[in-house]
């Protein structure tokens, strides 16, 4: 018996130290993520030309090192490839959509609305796995969806404007769902072809370039004309930091995370956008949108249950970090 109980500690240990570090590597994601729309808005280029020029750029970077770790890996399996195909779309979805929000309602109040993912994420472990979404993620719904009401509507200024913001929120919204989609994928695909983060991750920008180009048409157009070196810069940056850098983070730690606290790490990413947004472009929400993203982020807390995905950090962290 004391020979069993002595195994087992060692286990536990490497369990919790495993969940530790994977859920750092989600959280370093979300701090990178939570620049791009800062950086997209001080880039001035038009949204869908940004959208495609994000993951095209990201591509340059990501195909090297998808080649070295098929090199030393192999490659993933047809399903996981297919897999993130299809993340990929979803993400371009996201991209396209995302970027149009940020220049009608704004980069903090757009990076707060496409976190209604923390939602949807379950809505889609329910719908497909079987996974029955938790009591606080149904106690979540209301807060949410009265955020959103207020961060879209209520407060607006003149006409004009308040079409701009209930357009941008609704983009926000879309994007909201795509990225949700994007993240149930890429954790499926992931694990099916474990260790092979980078291919797989190649593969879905690859997708969503290819997919936000598709989408022009129906947005501001592509255009890559009359970019400044300065945009350019910024794009590159945006490309590298915002794509390459925090999705090689979220993806390895959410892997091996319950989509609950995925969801909970990455509520710095609503809340640091809203603290930059800020400083940087000094952006000032009307007091009811405040009071909206407000909302949003606690349904968010709730739903993903913010306080175990915390404690997943902690050198006792169990609870929140199982799967």
């Amino acid at each position: 018996m004391e020979k069993t109980r002595t195994i087992a500690q060692p286990r536990r240990q490497s369990t919790a130290r495993s969940h530790r570090a994977a859920s750092l590597s989600v959280l370093a994601g979300a701090l990178c993520l939570s620049a791009s729309a800062v950086l997209v808005k001080l880039a001035g280029v038009d949204p869908s030309t940004t959208a495609v020029l994000r993951c095209a750029i990201a591509c340059a970077f990501l195909v090297p090192l998808a080649l070295w770790e098929r090199r030393r890996r192999g490659a993933p399996s047809r399903t996981a490839t297919l897999w993130a195909i299809v993340a990929g779309i979803a993400l371009g979805v996201d991209y396209a959509a995302w970027t149009a929000s940020i220049y009608h309602v704004g980069a903090g109040i757009s990076t707060v609305l496409v976190n209604v993912q923390v939602i949807v994420l379950p809505a889609l472990a329910f719908a497909f796995d079987g996974e029955r979404p938790p009591r606080r993620f149904l106690l979540a719904v209301p807060a949410m969806g009265a955020g959103i009401v207020m961060v879209g509507g209520i407060g607006a200024g003149a006409e004009t404007d308040g079409d701009r913001v209930v357009s941008g929120t609704v983009l926000g919204v879309l994007a909201g769902v795509g990225y949700a989609v994007y993240l149930y994928l890429t954790r499926r695909g992931n694990r099916a072809s474990p260790g092979r983060t980078v291919q797989s991750l190649a593969w879905a920008t690859l997708s969503a370039a290819t997919t936000a180009a598709l989408l022009a048409p129906f947005g501001s157009g592509l255009d890559i004309t009359g970019i400044s070196a300065r945009s350019w810069l910024l794009l590159l940056l945006l490309a590298v930091l915002g794509q390459v850098i925090a999705w090689m983070f979220i993806n390895t730690g959410s892997a091996e995370l319950a989509p609950s606290t995925t969801a909970a790490l990455l509520l710095v990413h609503p809340i640091l956008a809203l603290a930059l947004a800020a400083a940087v472009l000094a952006e000032r929400p009307q007091p009811t949108q405040l009071v909206g993203a407000v909302l949003v982020v606690t349904g968010v807390a709730v739903a993903g249950n913010a306080v175990p995905g915390a404690v997943a950090l902690l050198p006792r962290g169990k609870r929140g970090a199982g799967r």
